[in-house]
Parts: C-alpha cells; structure tokens; sequence
C-alpha cells in the first residue's frame, strides 16, 4: 500500500521522465499576471485542457503581449506539482500560430499606439524649408550615413549635420535610438532629424518597430523624418514620424531643397518679374499718356471759366429774386396798413368821433347810465383831449323796457 505522496512521487517520476520536453498547441484561455511577473493560465482545445506556467525569466523575453483567446505553440516540459496533485506545462518558449513571433507583437504594438492617436495626421508636423542644422540619429559605419551625408552635400551645403551615433540592431539598440531622439532637444539650433538605417531582416530592423522607439519620435522636441530599410519595410517608427521616407537618401532629399532647382526657380521668377514689371510699366504709360491727353489737363481754365460764368448768372438770377421777395413783401406790408388803419380807433376819431372815459377808473364810457353827477371825465378827440366834470345826467328811456299797448291791466 502506498501513500498519497509516494504515489505523487512515483508517477512525477514517470511523468518527467517521459515528458522532458515537449510542443503543445492550444488556446490560451484563465491568463493570470502574477505580481512576481510569473504568467499563469490554460492551454485548451476541443477536447481537454492543460494548466501552463510560464516564469518570470522566460516572460520577460515575449515580444508580443499575450492574452485570452490566443493560439499559440508552448515548448518546455511536464511537471507534475504535488500539493495539487496535477500535472502542468512550464513553457520556456511561446510562439503565436499562424504567424511569427514578431509579426504578432508588430501587429500589436501598432493597434495600441493607434488607438492613442500616435499615428493621426493632425499631429504631423511640417519640415523646415530651409534647415540650418540636421540631427542624423544612426549608425556611424553604415551605409545610409553616407548616403545622406552625400545627398546633403550635393544638395544643400547650408546646412550644417550633427551625427549622433548609436547602436540599430541588437541589444539595447532600441534604448540608444530613444536616448539620442530624446538629447536632441537639449542641442542647440537643431531643426529636424533624420533617424533610420538601411535594409535588412524584420529581426535587423525590430529596434524600430519598438515602443520605446515610438514614443521617443512621437515625444521629439523638433519634427523626424524616418527612413529605415527599403520601400517595402514599414515600421512603427514610420508611422509615428512626421515623414516617412522610403530610404535613407530619400530622407536627405525630404529634409533639405535642392539648390540648383532653388537658383534656377529663383531665376525663372526674376525673368517673370521683370517682364511682369515691364508690361505694368507700358500700362502705366498708356494711362497717363490717355490722361494728360484729356481736355481738363489740356485746357485746365476751361472749366474753371464755365464754373464763374455759371456762378454770375446764379448771383443774377439771386439779385433778381430778392428784389422780386422784396416788392412782394412791400405790396402785402401796405395793404395790411391799409386794413389796420381802417380799422383804428383814431381813423373813426378823425371823422369827428370822440372817446370817452371816467378818471376814477379809467374804464370806457358806453352809456351814460354809469355816470352820476361829479364824475371826472377825459374825453379823447382826433387831436388832444378834454376833461370835463358832469353836472347832470340824461339817459332816454329804453324802448326795450316799455309795456306793449294793449294787453295791460
């Protein structure tokens, strides 16, 4: 009879023992990251599953982030784990089905940064036209220096260039890159970078396709112009860069005009100018010639004699109206007399008329009724005045106030 540990034993013995590396292809599905960075989960199929552990050392080396859902081929051996009594993959390596190892972590790398909007268009910035220091970020012995330095040369020899040199392949290539990107901002005068190398395997050019190396481009302080490998390698660091060229000296002539195109544009806008100039001259020339040939530049007086004759009439014609007001308003003013002095008091007095009034209040007298006898009376004639003093009154009777003749009691 065995114990539940000798027999764990036993068969973890067997199981090692025939099982000391081996191939699995599976689903990844229940992935546990561990704080330690141990990575924990299942490999399934159809039929059965497989508890994997993946440790820290070996997941450090994944170039692609792994996740439920996955396809993948896990190599290592068969252990068997004797708290749990279960048997489980340790897997040293991971390989994606269907497709390498670094395509899946390009594929992936590339959705993430999209999705942060590192690849936008509205985020590009333009290139300098006329750069007066260039930051070449590659490697010193390879071929794509010289081919910018050259370009450079044959092209724009204003422009100073600064080559910082760095590692782009291997180990720690992808940090060296991302440094240099990063101190070009503390350089002085420097207006744009050109940061690649030539042609080579996806595994050559991987420093590129890195994500440190993304943002560090993203991150520059002036704009970048990529230019790694060929025509048909396209990197992360070619979408992230302000430019993408397709190489190296395609890169330099982004970068910087070309001086003898520059000299004969600027020799085609002179002789343009020029003749531009001259046809504007000769119409100018016509348009004075047809202004001074105009009668106001000929006969100048001419019109300021029709104006003053045209000013005396106006005064004429001015004089006239007045006078014409005048009579007018003399006509009316003596007639108005007329009327007034046919309706003055003083015209009735001259006609022998006369105006009485009492002294003491100096109201009119109308009717003799009024007065009593003693009154002071002044009595106005045409000429002068009179006063006088009433001894008697005589007033008539009214006819109004007398009875009918008959009807009398």
């Amino acid at each position: 009879m065995l114990t539940v540990s000798e027999l764990t034993a036993l068969l973890r013995g067997v199981v090692e023992q025939c099982f000391p590396h081996v191939w699995v292809a599976g689903e990844v599905s229940n992935l546990t990251r561990a704080a330690s960075g141990h990575l924990y989960f299942t490999l399934k199929d159809a039929d059965a599953q497989l508890r994997t552990v993946m440790w820290r050392s070996a997941a450090q080396r994944l170039r692609f982030e792994v996740h439920d859902g996955l396809a993948v081929v896990a190599n290592g051996p068969i252990e068997v784990y004797p708290p749990r009594g279960q048997y489980q993959l340790i897997a040293e390596r991971l390989t994606p089905q269907g497709m390498g190892t670094l395509e899946l972590a390009l594929r992936q790398l590339q959705q993430k940064l999209a999705a942060e909007g590192l690849f936008a268009p509205e985020r590009k910035r333009p290139l300098p036209m006329f750069p007066r220091q260039i930051a070449l970020v590659t490697s010193p012995q390879g071929a794509a220096v010289r081919d910018i330095i050259q370009v450079l040369a044959r092209r724009w020899r204003q422009a100073d260039v600064l080559v910082i040199p760095v590692a782009v392949q291997g180990e720690g290539a992808a940090e060296q890159i991302a440094q240099a990107l990063h101190d070009v901002g503390r350089l002085p005068r420097v207006d744009v970078v050109i940061c690649g190398r030539g042609g080579g395997s996806l595994e050559d050019l991987w420093a590129f396709n890195t994500e440190v190396v993304a943002r560090a481009i993203a991150a520059c302080a002036v704009p970048v112009v990529s230019a790694v490998g060929h025509e048909i390698d396209v990197t992360i660091a070619d979408l992230v860069a302000d430019r993408r060229a397709l190489t190296p000296s395609e890169a330099a002539e982004l970068v910087v005009p070309d001086q003898a195109e520059l000299r004969g544009g600027l020799e085609q806008l002179r002789r343009r100018m020029r003749s531009a100039l001259r046809r504007r001259v000769e119409a100018a020339r016509w348009q004075l010639d047809g202004l001074a040939s105009r009668r106001c530049f000929t006969r100048p007086l001419d019109r300021l004699h029709e104006l003053a004759t045209a000013t005396d009439e106006l005064a004429d014609k001015l004089q006239r109206g007045i006078r014409q007001r005048l009579d007018a308003e003399r006509a009316g003013l003596a007639a108005l007399a007329g009327r007034l002095e046919a309706l003055s008091p003083l015209h009735v007095l001259s006609r022998g008329y006369s105006v009485t009034y009492r002294v003491a209040d100096g109201s009119l007298v109308r009717d003799a009724a009024v007065l009593q006898p003693g009154d002071r009376l002044t009595t106005r004639f045409a000429r002068g005045e009179a006063v006088s003093l009433v001894e008697r009154v005589h007033t008539p009777p009214n006819p109004a106030d007398r009875a009918p003749a008959h009807g009398r009691e």
